[in-house]
């Protein structure tokens, strides 16, 4: 007690919740703009190919599988800690980036930086969506829910507008520099003034590699670089001479694509499979809440169980699929972003095509950010007043409608998009042309703050309070599932329909997503489920 008050006194006085909530998410959204957006822009802006572009969605799947880890962040260490760690890291990624943007290979260089980054800050997310939920009661998540999404929306914007301005004009090294400044300025701040909201459970440095964990760190570092050195052979001439018949498989191989969508798969057959688990529950005592027999699970699974003790990670994803509808509830997350994904996949590639690259910064950061905060905080209050169940649908569906507004929009100015592509003198599209770009945008960044503030309500209400940084990135997990998937068939639409009707078709795939809505419970009753 004495050296928490000494603690007490020496420390300056912490950040209220409008201010520490507002810099988190704001630090939050940052490095996901860099990683996910604004790397599109710099890719097609150094000649990279739409299919190409298309594949870096795949910086998306740590968000598809953070579920997978999200438990050690509840177990180990304090959600604070998490957050400062992987601020610092991201700031140094970024520092890293910008000293390999002016060199020949930077493409394939930080196309690697960027993929390790999006690890870093899908845990980050993690980190503080945990410590959000862990700090404030159920009444203040409920309140800030609009800051989040406000904070959240601007950081996108400052990545999107500013940062890919900068970097479009004048050059990326000084971009990627900035961000990672910006990171760290904010990364001090928070270790001074973020409070300190929960006592850490078990120290981070049980983490650290183990003899047998080192082990197999060392053969999986092994095998990574092997794919590496065959990825980079089959590219040369030599490699195209020795594995001509084997060079196609391996330069489209997905392994790690595959994987999610087998542990998403996994996830629902859980969830199909659980009152038939919870039938058979017996023995195990350091299983809770669920007692495993031997029929669904083999022995082995359950010796192994029992020796993990209280079995931490699998309380934590059995607890979260045992609720009413729980089948419904994974479609609905897995498919609901479909369409919204695909659309932001493109739509930088469209505006560079277009011939706009210059003129998307301003656009981005000085129309597209205050409608989207001007959706984020209307979209916060319309739920406290009308109910979730009331507003999910026409949020959404304003939410998807945006894509048949691009749709319109690249049918209309398909010509300009021919002339212009790969140019490196771009024709003007027009004054009214660009006035037409601006309101589908404005109102694309409206609708986003909408129906991102109705998922983020919906997932917060999906988590109990003993796994709130587990339970909520298995609900974000499974929502990036799409997303990585939309995203990587994206470039080919995009490449084989042109612009106009990919538009229409990410349309279309949004539609079963919407349909889930009626199925999924959004009642009252589950209102008072929300963890206190």
């Amino acid at each position: 007690m004495d050296l928490q008050k000494r603690k007490e006194g020496a420390d300056p006085k912490p950040a209220i919740p409008q201010v520490w909530t507002f810099t988190t998410y704001f630090c939050e959204g940052f490095p996901y703009s860099i990683i996910r957006s604004v790397s599109t822009l710099f890719f097609r802006d150094n000649g990279v190919s739409l299919e190409a572009i298309g594949l870096t969605s795949l910086f998306g799947l740590p968000w598809a599988l953070k579920f997978f880890w999200a438990p050690h962040l509840d177990r180990y260490g304090s959600k604070r800690q998490w957050l400062l760690i992987m601020q610092i890291m991201l700031s140094g990624l970024l520092l890293l980036a910008a000293a390999l943007a002016p060199l020949p290979q930077s493409k394939l260089l930080i196309g690697v930086v960027f993929l390790i980054g999006s690890f870093l800050a899908a845990t980050h997310d993690i980190a503080i969506d945990g410590y959000y939920l862990e700090v404030l009661d159920s009444p203040g998540q409920a309140r800030f829910v609009g800051y989040r999404v406000m904070a959240y929306r601007i950081a996108m914007m400052a990545g999107t507008g500013i940062i890919a301005t900068i970097g479009a004009t004048w050059g990326w090294a000084l971009a990627f520099g900035g961000a990672g400044l910006l990171l760290a300025l904010f990364s001090l701040y928070h270790q001074r003034y973020l409070p300190h909201g929960e006592a850490a459970r078990l120290p981070l440095t049980l983490l650290l590699p183990r003899p047998k964990t080192g082990r197999l760190i060392r053969l999986t570092v092994i095998a990574a670089l092997v794919m590496v050195a065959l990825r980079l052979l089959v590219q040369t001439s030599l490699g195209q001479n020795l594995l001509l018949p084997a060079q196609k498989f391996l330069l489209h191989i997905d392994l790690t694509a595959m994987l999610s969508m087998f542990l998403a798969t996994a996830l629902i057959v859980i969830g199909a499979l659980r009152r038939k688990i919870k039938a058979e529950l017996s023995s195990l005592p350091d299983f809770m809440p669920c007692r495993v027999q031997t029929k669904l699970i083999p022995s082995g699974c359950k010796e192994w169980l029992r020796h993990k003790g209280d079995a931490f990670f699998s309380e934590a994803f059995f607890s979260f699929m045992e609720r009413e509808k729980i089948g419904p509830i994974l479609a609905f997350i897995v498919l609901i972003r479909t369409g919204e994904y695909m659309l932001s996949s493109m739509v930088v590639p469209f505006m560079v095509d277009l011939g706009i690259k210059n003129h998307y910064g301003w656009i981005s950061g000085g129309i597209g950010l205050p409608f989207s905060i001007i959706g984020a905080m209307l979209g916060g209050w319309l739920i406290s007043k009308y109910s979730l169940q009331k507003m999910i649908w026409p949020f959404l569906f304003a939410q998807n409608f945006t894509n048949l507004t691009y749709m319109f929009l690249a049918l209309k100015l398909n010509n300009f998009i021919l002339l212009n592509t790969g140019n490196s003198l771009t024709a003007a599209i027009g004054s009214n042309n660009l006035l037409a770009v601006v309101c589908v945008h404005a109102f694309d960044q409206f609708a986003g703050g909408l129906g991102t503030a109705v998922l983020m309500v919906f997932l917060m209400r999906l988590c109990q309070p003993r796994f709130k940084a587990a339970h909520y990135a298995i609900g974000t997990g499974l929502m990036s599932v799409s997303g990585l998937y939309a995203g990587v068939l994206s470039g080919f639409l995009a490449a084989w329909a042109g612009y106009g009707y990919f538009f229409g078709i990410s349309f279309l795939l949004s539609l079963p997503g919407m349909g889930l809505i009626f199925f999924i419970p959004l009642t009252e009753k589950q209102k008072k489920e929300v963890p206190r």
